[in-house]
């Protein structure tokens, strides 16, 4: 049975593995979720080690003014990550550190639009 939780463990916080994954991390898009992922068993980096995957989630602020949508919008995002966390670790990798963006104007309608968009980036190659 699938763990359906997102621990601290699981959050990507620390400034040091955000700066990392921005040197390093490569950026795909699909629809209106793009994301920057960086693998650690691929591309091993010295004095780092993730034993699950680490996920972040950034909502520009440039797009959305007013905080309650850039929070909604994040809510999102974490929820379609916490649903779909077998599908992202069989994509992107178990131990990857990884931020989730959205990128449109428009805001989502809801869960379903916004899971579409994950789903397909989750997709194998």
């Amino acid at each position: 049975m699938t763990d359906f939780s997102y621990g601290v463990a699981r959050k990507l916080k620390q400034k040091r593995e955000i700066d990392l994954l921005f040197q390093k991390g490569k950026w795909q898009t699909c629809g209106n979720v793009r994301i920057i992922t960086l693998n650690l068993t691929d591309r091993a980096q010295e004095d780092f080690n993730c034993e699950n995957p680490k996920v972040g989630v950034s909502v520009s602020k440039r797009l959305y003014k007013r905080a309650v949508d850039r929070n909604r919008i994040k809510r999102l995002l974490r929820e379609c990550y916490r649903l779909n966390k077998d599908a992202f670790s069989a994509r992107f990798g178990e131990s990857s550190l990884s931020m989730l963006f959205w990128v449109s104007k428009e805001k989502p309608t809801g869960l379903e639009a916004v899971m579409r968009d994950f789903q397909k980036l989750c997709a194998p190659k």
